[in-house]
């Protein structure tokens, strides 16, 4: 199998290549009756659209979705979802210097050894614009938990050593500050520190933070498929990502189990906790506690110093990569951590309903 799909009961696969015809992703398991249209698919998109700033790519692609299949007049008919996004902005003449060798901190080598062929236009399906069919699919799930009440924030948490002052959290500033980060002060400090990496012909790493809200508690399965380990698992999956933490994540490691447990307590008739070290998930399951993912994102490796490699042939040699790149990947990837999270609790929420015998006699009862 190629990897591509993701999901178990809400199965999404996804489709295309950097410099091909188009991008796009299948939705198999969407629930017939939910309000849908292009226009609920496109604002997701448009999030992680290159070419919005002068801290992204200059690739200019309109990005825009057309649903070819599941849904009739505005809403979903339980059949299979087909999107795709065309490509209209490809340069691959950019690549042909790396055709024949390997990109420092790129995917070239590993898929030359695994197919014997790789796509060298963009890295084929190891560029960032695979996220595309990510994002088109990921908005339809978004969607679906608006519908349950449950809410997503994704912002940005640091660039590298500049990280956000959660004193100064400001919700609306995450869509209008460059980085996407909450923090107007720490957007700025950024921006100059991109700039400065850019002058260098350099890049840099951050960190995103996504947060779920009125997500139910019992959502999730013990052992093999519990609901952080699929979450890291989904967030790790998105190219950039070389570590995920949930809640206190690896600060917990150093605390005592007096300070790293989050007592119960009673609140307006419910069971809830004084504190969320845990992140929302206990033994592999939701608690009714806001769920805290944290995903580390290395430095963009398309760089435009010149850089050691080998080619092909096993020859030592020297390159530059050419071709428009982003400085830096968390701003354009958070919505993407943020569809990624969606697909994988519409999956655990939708496995969660045969649970209990009274949740089958209510579905069915007449």
């Amino acid at each position: 199998m190629s990897g591509s799909t993701f999901g178990n009961l809400f199965r999404v696969t996804t489709w295309g290549e950097s410099h091909g015809k188009a991008l796009g992703a299948v939705i198999d398991g969407c629930p017939a009756g939910l309000p849908l249209t292009e226009a609920d698919i496109q604002s997701y998109l448009d999030r992680r659209r290159p070419g919005q700033s002068s801290i992204t790519t200059s690739r200019r692609e309109s990005d825009q979705v057309e649903i070819l299949s599941g849904v009739f007049e505005g809403r979903t008919t339980g059949t299979p979802i087909s999107l795709t996004v065309p490509n209209t902005s490809q340069i691959s003449r950019d690549y042909s210097e790396i055709a024949q060798c390997y990109r420092p901190g790129h995917a070239d080598y590993g898929y030359d050894a695994k197919y014997g062929i790789r796509d060298y236009r963009g890295g084929g399906r190891s560029s960032g614009r695979e996220t595309v069919g990510r994002v088109a699919a990921g908005a339809v799930a978004c969607k679906i938990l608006k519908e349950l009440g449950i809410e997503l924030c994704t912002y940005t948490r640091a660039i590298g050593p500049v990280e956000i002052d959660f004193s100064r959290f400001d919700p609306q500033a995450i869509r209008e500050t460059r980085t996407g980060m909450p923090d107007r002060q720490a957007d700025e400090a950024a921006v100059a520190l991109l700039k400065e990496a850019m002058e260098r012909l350099d890049s840099v790493g951050g960190v995103m933070e996504c947060v779920v809200t009125h997500m139910p508690p019992g959502i999730g399965d013990p052992v093999f498929d519990k609901l952080d380990g699929n979450l890291a698992r989904a967030i790790m999956s998105i190219g950039a990502v070389k570590a995920v933490e949930i809640g206190d994540g690896c600060q917990a490691a150093r605390h005592f189990g007096s300070e790293n447990n989050d007592p119960f307590c009673m609140e307006d008739g419910h069971i809830v906790k004084t504190s969320n070290h845990a992140g929302g998930i206990l033994g592999g399951i939701s608690d009714g506690s806001p769920i805290l993912i944290r995903a580390h994102v290395k430095p963009t490796p398309s760089i435009f110093s010149p850089q050691q490699t080998v080619t092909a042939g096993g020859q030592e040699t020297e390159i530059r990569i050419k071709g428009r790149h982003d400085p830096i990947i968390v701003p354009r990837a958070l919505v993407v951590m943020e569809c990624m999270t969606a697909l994988t609790l519409v999956d655990a929420l939708m496995a969660n309903m045969p649970a209990r015998l009274d949740s089958l006699r209510t579905f069915y009862e007449k």
